[in-house]
């Protein structure tokens, strides 16, 4: 029976070394056609992550931080703040849940030591599982600790795959890869903003039949708890924004109210604003927007224009617990 154990063990250790070189001789050798299913790494995909965390590092003391998904990195203009009198990092990642804004906050929120972090907060990612989101951190960002947490939480064999593919890939080969800031209709503006050639939704009733509910995830509000008790320890301040998206789209889920009732009793808790712009702008789902998601450089400049409108009620120089709930 011991001699059994012995053998067992022996087996399952060569089984994951042989597994692990596979993996990784599969994801460097075959096509991205082929890893599909199995690994998902891409550094520099979609989103520019892979510039933006490269130039964040460059970046200190700024007065805004921007955190969220792709409404965050392709919702708010650094040009336009920086107009407005604020200098600001855009943090936000494809489909950014809390998961990876805890793990962009440890890596980066020394660094950049905001004034004010503008929290970008969509029930989508709240529904979300974390894994498309963690995949694309993990091929653009240098791996740590952080990222085997976060494939354990997310218990996913695409993410564990993507996980052992990436820490050998940094340990054997050199990183000589640069990222084009124009991709296609996308130009990566310094600050970490994308901004996309101008064009106009095709499809604004889309979404207009449809009758659905968000299905919010308990693990994210855990992990996002987590985010906001991290900014407190550290004194800064923060708010919580709803970017627009189509109105179409917006009212094609049923529970919009749920999810606002939740933001407020957390914006009420942390003594701060909680702002749902969907239904405060004059935006056309058409000429404002670029898809039922995201604005068109018009709609941004709406957007931001009414958003620094907000922030000038507040003092960013103020203590933390000063309340920023005058928005």
């Amino acid at each position: 029976m011991k001699k059994f154990i012995i053998n067992t063990i022996k087996f399952l250790f060569f089984a994951s070394v042989f597994y692990v070189l596979g993996l990784f001789a599969f994801g460097y050798f075959l096509t991205p056609s082929f890893l599909k299913g199995n690994i998902n790494y891409k550094q520099g995909g979609y989103g520019h992550l892979y510039t933006r965390l490269k130039e964040a590092k460059t970046f200190q003391d700024v007065d805004l931080l921007f955190l969220g998904s792709s409404h965050t990195y392709r919702g708010f203009d650094n040009r336009i703040f920086t107009k407005g009198g604020y200098s600001s990092f855009n943090l936000g990642s494809s489909a950014q849940t809390s998961i990876q804004t805890n793990i962009l906050l440890k890596r980066y929120l020394d660094l950049l030591h905001p004034k004010l972090v503008v929290y970008e907060v969509y029930p989508g990612t709240f529904s979300s599982d974390g894994v498309e989101s963690s995949l694309d951190l993990m091929s653009n960002d240098s791996m740590d600790f952080s990222d085997l947490s976060m494939a354990l939480e997310i218990n996913n064999l695409k993410v564990y795959n993507t996980l052992f593919y990436d820490l050998l890939r940094e340990k054997l080969l050199t990183n000589t890869f640069v990222e084009d800031k124009n991709k296609e209709l996308d130009t990566y503006i310094s600050g970490g903003f994308v901004s996309k050639e101008m064009k106009y939704n095709s499809s604004p009733h889309k979404y207009k039949n449809l009758s659905r509910s968000w299905e919010l995830k308990d693990i994210q509000f855990s992990e996002f708890e987590k985010n906001l008790e991290m900014l407190k320890k550290a004194n800064i301040h923060f708010i919580f924004v709803y970017a627009p998206v189509t109105s179409n789209l917006y009212e094609s889920y049923k529970n919009n109210q749920e999810f606002d009732v939740k933001m407020n009793a957390y914006a009420e808790k942390y003594h701060t604003s909680y702002i749902n712009f969907n239904g405060k702008l004059k935006l056309n789902d058409s000429l404002h927007f670029y898809d039922a998601h995201h604005l068109n450089q018009q709609g941004v400049e709406i957007f931001n224009t009414s958003f620094i409108d907000s922030l000038k009620k507040i003092d960013l120089n103020s203590e933390f617990n000063d309340a920023l709930d005058v928005i």
